[in-house]
C-alpha cells in the first residue's frame, strides 16, 4: 500500500536526504512525499536535491523562504547579499553546470500551502486568527508566531490544540531535537539539517521517523561550517 511522508527543510543536504529516503525504503513510483520547503540554500548539493525530488511520481512540495530567495535569482538574476551569507552562494555553486529550466519550473510550482483530510502543511506558519485565504506569503515563508506557540505549549507540557486542524506540519524553526516534536496539534519538522543537525522524515499516518546521519557528518570536506539560514 502507497504510503504519504513528510520532510523537514533539506538545504542542500542531499546526502542527508538520500539517507532517508533509503531507509524508508521510499516508492519513488507509488509512495507520496510532502516537502515542507527549504530544498535550498546551505550545504553544497541543492541541484541534486532537485534532481532526486523530481524522480518522485508524487511529490508536493511547499514553497519555503529560502526557495523563493533562489526562485528570484534563478528568474531574474537577483542577487541579495544577505541571501548570499545565508547559504545562498552554495545554491549558486552547486549550478555551475549549467540551471535546468526544469529546476525554474519546479519551484514556480510550489504551493504555499496544502491541505488534506483537515492536515495543514505550511513552511513557517499561519496566523490563527485569520482564514487561509486572507493571509500572505509573508506569513506562510517568514512567520515562527505558530511555532513559538507550539514550543511554549511543549515546554509547559500543554497538550490542547489551538487551531482548527487536527495536525500541522511546518519547518522554518529549527528544533535540537534529533526528531520531530509534537506540540499541541502542531508538528515541527526541521530537526536541524540546516545547522548541525539532521534531517526527517515521517511517515504521516504512523508517524514513524526516518532520520539522517548528522549532517555535518555527512559532508567532513565543509569541516567547520554549519549551513545558514534565516
Amino acid at each position: 500500500m502507497a504510503k504519504t511522508f513528510v520532510i523537514g527543510d533539506i538545504h542542500g543536504a542531499y546526502r542527508a536526504l538520500r539517507q532517508c529516503l533509503e531507509r524508508a525504503e521510499f516508492d519513488f513510483q507509488q509512495d507520496a512525499l510532502i516537502c515542507l520547503g527549504d530544498v535550498c540554500d546551505g550545504w553544497p548539493e541543492t541541484k541534486r536535491c532537485v534532481d532526486e525530488l523530481l524522480k518522485i511520481q508524487n511529490l508536493t512540495l511547499i514553497l519555503g523562504n529560502h526557495d523563493l530567495c533562489a526562485l528570484t535569482w534563478m528568474s531574474a538574476g537577483n542577487v541579495d547579499d544577505s541571501w548570499l551569507a545565508q547559504g545562498g552562494l552554495a545554491t549558486i555553486n552547486s549550478y555551475r553546470s549549467g540551471l535546468p529550466e526544469q529546476h525554474v519550473r519546479f519551484f514556480k510550482r510550489a504551493l504555499p500551502y496544502f491541505v488534506q483530510a483537515k492536515k495543514l502543511f505550511v513552511h513557517a506558519g499561519i496566523d490563527t486568527s485569520k482564514l487561509l485565504e486572507n493571509q500572505t506569503l509573508q506569513t506562510f515563508l517568514w512567520d515562527r508566531t505558530l511555532a513559538h506557540i507550539a514550543l511554549d505549549h511543549y515546554q509547559k507540557n500543554v497538550s490542547q490544540k489551538f487551531t482548527a486542524y487536527d495536525e500541522i506540519f511546518i519547518g522554518h524553526t529549527p528544533i535540537s531535537a534529533p526528531v520531530p516534536i509534537f506540540a499541541s496539534g502542531v508538528w515541527l519538522m526541521d530537526t536541524g539539517a540546516g545547522w548541525s543537525g539532521v534531517l526527517s522524515l515521517m511517515n504521516i499516518e504512523t508517524k514513524e521517523v526516518f532520520s539522517s546521519d548528522c549532517v555535518p557528518d555527512l559532508y567532513p570536506e565543509e569541516k567547520g561550517r554549519s549551513a545558514n539560514h534565516f
